[in-house]
């Protein structure tokens, strides 16, 4: 077992249930006219976000991608905050800009994901390097599909970050679809972690339905990371059950493949790990499921309470309103 205490492995189960029944209250929301834009699940993806996230440490940088809510809620943002921003309330981290997971805060080391797939990975490796030209011990992660992976932008980032030995770590998410496009129809490789060897870095590939698995080997691939060893790629093998966003009904997915999956459940099967290894019992996983129920509740009712945005938000957090007068220090 991985170095996780009771509490620890417990919180793992909070976390990942608490995404799917966040997930679920924003689908419920969407069909009420209450979410702005488009709505984004990660069902069936949820081990992967919460267990690489957990991993990381304070000073340690995150840049989720649209189905990595499971990442944020691990890096403390709250149910609230992300009702807010899915509807567009005045009180949302962009104030109604922007929704989803498109937000960033410096104080807890998040970076808001870029629209254009593989951008986010050039802007990571960015970070990476000024940490590393600061001499500080932090790393950096970030989120590709398998899609996303075959864009000029991720080859660029992964490629610096590989060249110059940088603390970035980029969890591969295999998938199975981008969009409506089978991973076969995107790459020749059967896996993506064979890119490392490309790239001459180090790769792992793990089961991205089991949290332990991934929180394993994100664990592992940070140390390398802080240590000095360089970027890291992770394949996590995991799978999307909905479609690539809520107005799309998936019929281009044979329905065998889907059961298939479903039977995969990686909140099902962590349930079961925890039972059988007398982690937590019946009645404990029924407390934190009620518990949850009753945070999204007042979570909700306070969300629906906030008022849209004024008129001059539009131009609230756009611009720097500060300039750094000392420049910092170069270490190398």
């Amino acid at each position: 077992m991985a170095d996780l205490t009771r509490a620890q492995l417990l919180d793992l189960y909070y976390t990942m249930r608490l995404t799917r029944s966040l997930e679920e209250r924003f689908e419920r929301l969407f069909k009420q006219g209450k979410v702005v834009g488009g709505l984004y699940r990660s069902l069936g993806q949820e081990a992967e976000s919460v267990g690489s996230a957990y991993a990381l440490r304070d000073g340690d940088w995150l840049a989720p991608a649209i189905r990595n809510l499971g990442s944020l809620l691990v890096r403390g943002v709250t149910p609230k905050e992300m009702l807010l921003q899915y509807m567009a309330r005045r009180d949302a981290p962009t104030r109604g800009k922007d929704n989803t997971t498109h937000f960033g805060d410096f104080d807890r080391w998040l970076i808001g994901p870029v629209s254009p797939l593989g951008t986010t990975l050039c802007v990571m490796t960015g970070i990476a390097l000024a940490l590393k030209m600061r001499g500080q011990k932090n790393v950096v992660l970030t989120y590709i599909g398998d899609g996303g992976s075959r864009t000029g932008a991720a080859h660029e980032g992964i490629n610096l970050a590989a060249v110059q030995r940088l603390p970035f770590i980029c969890i591969l998410e295999h998938n199975g679809w981008a969009f409506a496009t089978r991973s076969e129809e995107e790459m020749a490789a059967d896996h993506m972690v064979k890119m490392a060897e490309g790239y001459g870095v180090r790769g792992e590939q793990v089961d991205g339905n089991d949290v332990i698995a991934v929180y394993e080997a994100t664990k592992r691939a940070v140390e390398h990371a802080r240590n000095g060893g360089g970027t890291a790629l992770i394949e996590v093998e995991t799978y999307r059950r909905l479609g690539h966003a809520q107005h799309d009904p998936q019929t281009y997915v044979p329905r065998e493949e889907l059961e298939y999956w479903e039977a995969r459940d990686p909140i099902t099967r962590y349930v079961a790990h925890l039972k059988e290894n007398e982690h937590a019992s019946d009645a404990e996983i029924q407390k934190i499921d009620h518990r949850i129920e009753a945070e999204l509740d007042q979570a909700v009712e306070e969300a629906e309470q906030s008022p849209v945005p004024d008129p001059e938000d539009c131009l609230v957090g756009v611009y720097a309103d500060t300039v750094q007068e000392k420049p910092w220090a170069r270490t190398l």
